[in-house]
């Protein structure tokens, strides 16, 4: 008894001098997820948050409170007391031009949207990005087709897809009980918003989103739901689908009179053949659930101080990741457009996982793969993160999040 009262004296008498706390993001950090749910909760209570790039994985720092303090104990977070002579020790060996260090600041809380059909009939709890933000305790909103028609949009920083189809061949699952109930529910709302066809419903909600980022919004997607989104832009004023999907033949010239001009990552794809469960060969994954994967993939380091964008997006405690399979698992990098910033490639530099790039005033990110912890055969089935509190997967995800939080430095050139 003695030990733990003087442990909480000294960490309490410590905290009530200490300047700052720092939150370490290398392998010192019990659980990197909801390190992330830290900073978020930071940035509510109105608070600016120091990232240090690559300083320990990634760190957080942050005046020292005892309500943070506190919130770092009870979510179970690593976190050091440090005074204001180690906290300029640090600042210093950040600021070295020869650390490949910086300083971020996040300045607010972003208002995060999340694209999913989930209702009282479809769970969607295999979406990662929902499974991670609950996991992080970060607050979100969904919405869907109807939502963005109605241009909700505006009310949000930051959007994300997953495994969703903007083609209008509702995911080419219609075999699955749950993908029928969501092609029904598609079309009644495709009818009640004055649309023929689910696809020109689709695509209207895929414009509407490019609008989004291109006005300074930041898109994140992953799955088929990067894939399909391109797809769908290319494809405007084009019938890509036969006639079981939506009533009449596709245009036997669709795959000459794709515009790659209107995508964002990719362009000269070739469109798969309607029975095919894959959409086009932008995928090089076989498009299902079921393969164990092998491999891996390496995410790459950039100059903190001069590429921080990137380098923001890659913060991370491991840079050799384990590969994992979804819908669209990989992508091409042959049909990836050279502008494209890849983050991420697979070991054998023929498929890319990662990658960025800028629309007008805006930002995106896809990312391949459908669960970076998923188990084969349970892609059903929510991964429980209990078990994977250090996963370099998922910790990927939610880089982006914070991302929109990042001030805007001015280029040094």
């Amino acid at each position: 008894m003695l030990r733990i009262f003087t442990l909480v004296f000294l960490l309490t008498g410590a905290g009530a001098h200490a300047m700052s706390i720092l939150i370490p993001m290398d392998q010192n950090q019990k659980n990197h997820l909801k390190a992330y749910g830290i900073a978020f909760y930071m940035l509510q209570k109105g608070l600016e948050v120091d990232w240090l790039l690559n300083y320990r994985g990634g760190s957080f720092m942050v005046t020292w409170a005892n309500d943070l303090q506190n919130e770092c104990v009870v979510r179970g977070v690593s976190f050091e007391l440090v005074d204001d002579v180690n906290v300029g020790r640090i600042l210093k060996e950040i600021d070295s031009p020869s650390a490949n260090m910086n300083v971020v600041k996040l300045e607010r809380a972003p208002r995060i949207a999340v694209y999913s059909p989930k209702n009282e009939l479809i769970l969607d709890e295999t979406d990662a990005v929902i499974v991670v933000l609950n996991y992080a305790e970060i607050p979100y909103t969904i919405i869907y087709d109807e939502e963005i028609y109605k241009d909700e949009l505006a009310k949000y920083d930051w959007l994300h897809l997953h495994h969703e189809d903007f083609t209008g061949q509702y995911g080419r699952f219609l075999r699955r009980e749950s993908s029928r109930i969501e092609a029904d529910i598609q079309q009644a709302t495709a009818r009640r918003l004055g649309f023929s066809k689910v696809s020109e419903m689709k695509l209207t909600v895929a414009k509407k989103i490019k609008a989004f980022c291109a006005g300074g919004g930041y898109l994140f997607a992953m799955c088929s739901g990067a894939e399909t989104f391109d797809i769908a832009l290319a494809a405007e004023g084009v019938d890509i689908n036969e006639a079981y999907y939506d009533g009449d033949d596709s245009d036997p010239l669709a795959q000459t009179k794709l515009d790659f001009a209107r995508t964002l990552a990719f362009e000269n794809f070739t469109l798969e053949p309607g029975h095919s469960r894959r959409f086009s060969d932008i995928n090089t994954g076989r498009p299902d659930f079921f393969d164990r994967a092998s491999g891996f993939f390496n995410v790459f380091q950039f100059s903190a101080k001069w590429d921080i964008v990137p380098s923001l997006l890659t913060q991370n405690h491991e840079y050799v990741i384990k590969e994992f399979h979804g819908q669209t698992t990989s992508f091409n990098k042959y049909t990836v457009k050279p502008a494209v910033t890849v983050l991420g490639e697979n070991t054998n530099r023929e498929n890319v996982r990662y990658i960025y790039g800028e629309l007008g005033r805006g930002h995106w990110t896809f990312y391949s793969g459908h669960d970076p912890e998923g188990s084969p055969g349970r892609w059903r089935e929510p991964t429980d993160l209990n078990q994977h509190p250090q996963s370099p997967g998922y910790r990927l995800i939610l880089n982006n999040v914070l991302f929109p939080s990042a001030k805007r430095k001015k280029q040094k050139t």
